[in-house]
């Protein structure tokens, strides 16, 4: 079982591993977050330094309901717990577009 709170202290233990660079697929806006999302599933997983990939995919079956997609929000889900998003920000007074819908106005059954 892991939480939001384990992996900042794993990830804060852990700030100087390298977040890799992925390049699969044609598209560029995928790929960019592609490494951070694989670095934030490995914190939550706690599991930095481990090269088995197998293991590594037992342990996030372990943790993880949801592992994501890149069509369907959210990347990650917790069992029994939260909703991860992962988002990259280039610069430091980026801002985080939450909903890049035009809000309705009105609502439908």
């Amino acid at each position: 079982m892991s939480n939001t709170l384990k992996a900042f202290i794993n990830i804060s233990n852990n700030y100087r591993h390298h977040i890799k660079t992925v390049k699969s697929g044609n598209n560029r806006a995928n790929n960019m977050g592609e490494g951070l999302e694989h670095y934030i599933q490995s914190a939550f997983a706690n599991i930095f330094s481990d090269a088995n990939i197998e293991h590594k995919l037992r342990k996030f079956e372990e943790i993880f309901s949801y592992q994501g997609n890149k069509n369907n929000p959210p990347d990650l889900m917790l069992k029994n717990g939260d909703a991860i998003e992962i988002k990259k920000l280039e610069g430091k007074n980026s801002a985080i577009a939450l909903n890049s819908s035009y809000p309705k106005d009105k609502l439908y059954a």
